[in-house]
């Protein structure tokens, strides 16, 4: 049975996927902040403006202007886009009065209210649609991600969406790293970085693809001006390099446990 695949618009990472994404999949793109996930997610983003689709770009994390701005410097055309009536950006983060793609509040049922009624605008067909980032829903409110995670794809996937859902780590976000969204995705690309030899490198891993082949190794990446992320080949990186630090890790855990001494503690204390 033959898959329909999506480009990524990163042509490296396209072979990694033997083609790219599966049309209808929801992705998980997590990594620390600066491995090149919204870059990521404009390049995807874009394959589908040039090759007629629609699209849908939720951000958080910077304001529609400034993902305008963003794009256009790798050479993506995103206003005449949103001109045209076949992009939507919704922002999240300004949160302006008497805009219709604006979240005035950080919540899930508002969001997918909103990206719903941006369905509808730009009409029948299939649509991209990018979150950037879900680990704002949740940074409150940890022990929720995975509900609103599943909520968001349950809900959606009824749209006509392949979805990237982008999900940050960082020492004080805890558990935002994107464990609510890797327990829903049907593919995951984890991004990292790292000092070699004094210079910052980038890679990324495909950790999950259902219903497809993908190349297992980890493969170097770099972002470039006027140009956007390339993949500049595979790298010998072993899997404790990528996998994360375990101070990290230990952070994760005790943050867990304390989550479920509030969810559970009287529970747990008659146990």
């Amino acid at each position: 049975m033959s898959v329909e695949r999506l480009s990524t618009g990163v042509s490296g990472i396209d072979n990694i996927l033997r083609g790219g994404i599966p049309k209808g999949f929801t992705i998980a793109v997590v990594g620390e902040p600066g491995t090149g996930k919204t870059v990521f997610s404009l390049h995807f983003m874009n394959a589908g403006l040039v090759n007629g689709e629609k699209g849908i770009y939720v951000t958080t994390e910077e304001s529609r202007a400034s993902i305008i701005r963003q794009a256009s410097t790798l050479g993506m055309d995103f206003l005449q886009a949103v001109n045209r009536g076949d992009l939507v950006i919704i922002d999240a983060l300004m949160g302006e009065k008497g805009d219709a793609w604006s979240l005035r509040e950080l919540d899930v049922d508002e969001l997918v209210n909103t990206v719903i009624e941006a369905k509808k605008y730009l009409g029948h067909g299939h649509t991209r649609l990018v979150i950037d980032s879900m680990s704002a829903f949740w940074l409150d409110k940890p022990a929720m991600a995975r509900k609103y995670s599943y909520q968001v794809k349950r809900v959606l996937s009824k749209w006509d969406f392949t979805t990237v859902l982008t999900s940050q780590y960082a020492v004080t976000t805890s558990l935002g790293f994107g464990f609510g969204v890797e327990h829903v995705a049907d593919g995951i690309l984890r991004f990292r970085k790292r000092i070699v030899g004094g210079y910052l490198k980038r890679f990324i891993v495909v950790e999950k693809m259902r219903q497809t082949d993908h190349d297992k190794r980890v493969f170097e990446i770099d972002i470039v001006d006027g140009k956007g992320m390339v993949v500049v080949g595979p790298y010998a990186l072993a899997r404790e390099d990528f996998a994360l630090p375990l101070s990290v890790l230990r952070k994760m855990v005790g943050a867990e446990v304390r989550k479920n001494l509030e969810l559970y503690g009287g529970e747990l204390e008659e146990e």
